[in-house]
């Protein structure tokens, strides 16, 4: 059997680096159901949603619709961003949207997050915010 020693690290000895990116998760719920099941809608949220948030798109912005499960169905959306890139699923059966939006330049989650629930007409929003390093 071997001890185990464990050496506390004063707070001197950690280095903190800055975060190297932002990660948000916007959750939307009961959503307006037009919306969320229209390409064009979804494009135009994602071309207002990089102008408010100062980024810049990088190619076309990419909607597809699938899923056979009606528990998942829905728009699927990626938009590559120079900084990283936004992407979201909108589920049908629920009018739910789930955004998340990453990027290595700083951006106000709070305020994409308030616009996208304004955007969507959604009644709910829940905000998970996560600085990555």
């Amino acid at each position: 059997m071997h001890d185990v020693v464990c050496e506390k690290v004063s707070e001197s000895k950690i280095h903190v680096a800055p975060p190297w990116g932002v990660s948000s998760c916007v959750d939307l719920y009961d959503c307006d159901p037009v919306k969320i099941r229209s390409p064009e809608w979804v494009e135009r949220y994602v071309n207002e949603l990089v102008t408010l948030i100062q980024m810049k798109k990088f190619g076309p912005c990419h909607i597809v619709d699938f899923g056979e499960d009606e528990r998942v169905a829905g728009l699927s959306m990626v938009q590559l961003i120079e900084t990283s890139c936004i992407t979201g699923h909108f589920a049908n059966q629920t009018n739910t949207a789930y955004i998340d939006i990453f990027s290595c330049k700083a951006y106000d989650a709070e305020i994409a997050a308030t616009f996208s629930q304004h955007f969507f007409r959604a009644k709910t929003l829940e905000l998970k915010v996560n600085q990555r390093r």
